[in-house]
């Protein structure tokens, strides 16, 4: 041990353990760093070697015995219906089934969606309903044949502190240095600070300001490797982290059809992982979470606040230096599409990530740093209750280029470097002054990248500045792009306008700044996707001019699919009516499964209606278990899909609320029944020969 783990066991005993001991059990285990920690926790929070070598052998023993790994999961359920009952450390979820008016368990390794679970269980831990939550959970066997279920939980403990002191907490900080405090932060991170520069190491911290700040929105693009990630799906059990498919509004923020909040009003942070791989269907989305990160809050039917944070990470795969010199790119060229001017000047912080180390044991710790669980708390609570906003406003002074949203973003970015490494009280101005020095480059990265976007001057003002106490004036610059004249002084981009009609844009430079000197730099490359200013100089596209058709589709015909003929004619639909009188066999309802995929990539349509019929022959309780289970999935996209008997119907057509009606002779059954299963045409309907219909398409 040296100095400092003398000092952060002395001081927090109890509290640490030795960071070599995770990397060792690691290995092998897919369970996050802050379960394992906490297994260690019970048996190696020592500094006893003998006592730490046994604790090992015990934590090793209850993975053995309590994990279980993905393809085990037959012979764990053998285990718990030959035993009776058996303890597992998992994660867990929680869902409720609407028809059957009752939730259900399931655990990720365990293979059963259907495990019976009391209420006290998701009422006290509400993050099950939403993303799931870590824990030491008893399974029992149920042996009464006539339940629908084999398997119940018995009890279940989330693998978290269940108290925290957090004056307690900052008491010991105050035995601490500033440099000293960052290096245990680190080493509880599992990095060894001697090896990281102090730019990076601050760069790290920056990484921790979500958890701890509430409604505070950074991005970071680097390269791949870097451990962008970590800290929201390894490091704490307040942050989740999801993929670009699952940013809904329903999922991210509010279901209408279930009034039920989404996963800002349960998580502190919500991170976006491949942030570049997001794919935005409603429009409405990107309004909400703009309004969202503007102030915490949002409004679908009812008013919502909530706190979260929201992190967005990804891969930048062009080089920095060549995108800083260049006139057609910004370091936001991997963001979507959908992602526009409103949603990065949201962003309080852009964090290098190419200037991040990649992943490698060179930078591990084998000293002692604190309990990943017990950090995580301590994060917790200031995050919940602490605010050192006004603190910051009354000691802080910015210069004159700074605007509203700069000096929010700095501002916030400077109370999360305070809560990680100051909790206990105020720094001295030396140290305040480095944070507001870091929090402006972070905030001006974010600003140069719009500035080159934009046509006009809107953000040009991007030479951010301080005043240190002793009243000297300091800009603060980005280094990567300090001496790149195309950042600093980006070509502006007009439309020549010639008798009302747009020509060709003009590149005009800011009059007001003198030109500088163009620096050697590497060669630039051509364009991998258009370049931003395309969009700005274009012209809107007029939207698709639709009009009435009327058409055969001849026997043996391809082609033709759902979305192809009622996709163009959906926009801005809200609603749909199909009546269709045949849908009851198997293949009639997954044709009606592949409609419903149809209109949903329309992105606006909230509610669904099917209105068929039966006759003698048809097995009503099948066909109603079959559409209730799609009326489940439908729900979980905020879509509501209403199915009405009639049994005296026979017309086929489908109404769209937006004047449209579509009727097809045949109805959605049109397309033949495929010669096998493994031919073309089997999945992709717009591949499958077609039967004989006729086709109309008209205004009502």
């Amino acid at each position: 041990m040296d100095e400092l783990d003398q000092k952060l066991n002395a001081t927090f005993d109890g509290k640490v353990l030795r960071k070599d001991l995770v990397h060792r059990i690691k290995k092998g285990t897919n369970v996050p760093t802050f379960v394992l920690e906490f297994l260690l926790a019970k048996y190696c929070a020592s500094n006893d070697q003998a006592e730490i070598d046994a604790g090992m052998e015990a934590v090793l023993s209850t993975l053995q015995e309590n994990y279980v790994r993905p393809d085990e999961a037959n012979a764990a359920q053998s285990k718990v219906a030959t035993k009776g009952k058996h303890r597992f450390i998992d994660k867990v979820h929680v869902r409720y089934v609407e028809k059957e008016k009752r939730h259900w368990a399931s655990l990720e390794n365990f293979n059963s969606q259907r495990i019976a679970i009391a209420e006290k269980f998701y009422r006290d831990n509400d993050r099950l309903l939403e993303g799931g939550i870590w824990a030491e959970v008893t399974l029992a066997h149920n042996d009464i044949d006539e339940d629908d279920y084999a398997f119940s939980i018995e009890d279940l403990r989330p693998i978290q502190l269940t108290r925290f002191d957090f004056d307690r907490y900052a008491e010991g900080r105050a035995a601490f240095t500033r440099d000293e405090w960052l290096a245990v932060i680190l080493r509880s991170v599992g990095l060894e600070p001697s090896r990281l520069s102090k730019r990076v190491q601050m760069h790290f911290i920056a990484r921790l300001a979500a958890l701890v700040e509430p409604n505070y929105n950074y991005i970071e693009l680097g390269p791949r490797g870097t451990g962008k990630s970590y800290f929201f799906s390894e490091f704490s059990p307040y942050a989740t982290l999801i993929s670009g498919g699952q940013a809904t509004k329903a999922t991210l923020f509010y279901n209408n059809a279930r009034r039920k909040v989404g996963l800002v009003g349960f998580w502190d942070t919500v991170a976006f992982d491949e942030v570049g791989g997001i794919k935005v269907r409603d429009p409405d989305t990107i309004q909400i979470m703009k309004d969202f990160m503007a102030n915490g809050r949002f409004s679908r039917g009812a008013e919502v606040i909530a706190d979260a944070s929201l992190s967005f990470v990804g891969n930048i795969d062009v080089s920095v230096q060549q995108v800083v010199n260049s006139n057609e790119h910004d370091l936001f060229q991997p963001l979507p599409p959908e992602f526009d001017l409103a949603v990065m000047d949201r962003f309080a912080a852009y964090i290098p990530g190419w200037e991040m180390p990649k992943n490698s044991s060179e930078f591990l710790t084998s000293n002692y740093g604190f309990i990943t669980d017990y950090l995580a708390e301590a994060f917790h609570y200031q995050f919940k209750h602490t605010n050192r906003y006004e603190e910051v406003s009354k000691r802080i002074r910015l210069g004159k280029a700074i605007e509203g949203r700069d000096e929010k973003s700095i501002k916030k970015t400077v109370c999360a470097f305070l809560k990680v490494l100051h909790p206990n009280g105020p720094p001295t101005d030396e140290e305040f002054e480095e944070y507001v020095a870091y929090a402006i480059e972070y905030r001006r990265r974010v600003k140069e990248q719009m500035n080159k976007r934009k046509p006009d001057d809107e953000f040009a003002r991007i030479n951010l500045s301080y005043f240190k106490a002793s009243g000297e004036e300091v800009v603060v610059f980005c280094p990567e792009s300090k001496d790149a004249p195309a950042t600093q002084e980006p070509a502006r981009r007009r439309l020549n306008q010639a008798d009302g009609q747009p020509t060709e844009a003009v590149e005009v430079r800011p009059a007001a700044q003198p030109a500088r000197a163009v620096s050697d730099s590497p060669a630039v490359p051509k364009p991998i996707s258009p370049p931003p200013e395309a969009a700005l100089t274009a012209s809107d596209p007029s939207p698709i001019k639709l009009k009435e058709q009327h058409f055969t589709i001849h026997y043996g015909d391809t082609g033709y699919s759902y979305e192809s003929i009622i996709g163009p004619y959906l926009q801005g639909a809200k609603s749909v009516v199909v009546e269709d009188p045949y849908i009851r066999l198997q293949h009639q309802i997954q044709n009606f499964v592949r409609f419903c995929e149809a209109v949903l990539k329309a992105g606006t349509v909230k509610k669904i209606s099917l209105i068929t019929s039966y006759d003698d022959k048809t097995q009503l309780a099948d066909i109603a278990e079959k559409l209730d289970e799609l009326k489940q999935s439908l729900l979980e996209l905020d879509v509501e899909l209403e199915v009405k008997l009639n049994p005296n119907m026979h017309d086929r057509e489908i109404r769209i609320d937006n004047g449209w009606v579509i009727k097809i002779g045949r109805g959605l059954d049109f397309f033949q029944k495929p010669g096998g299963w493994f031919e073309v045409g089997a999945n992709d309907l717009s591949l499958r020969k077609c039967l004989e219909t006729k086709v109309d398409i008209f205004r009502a």
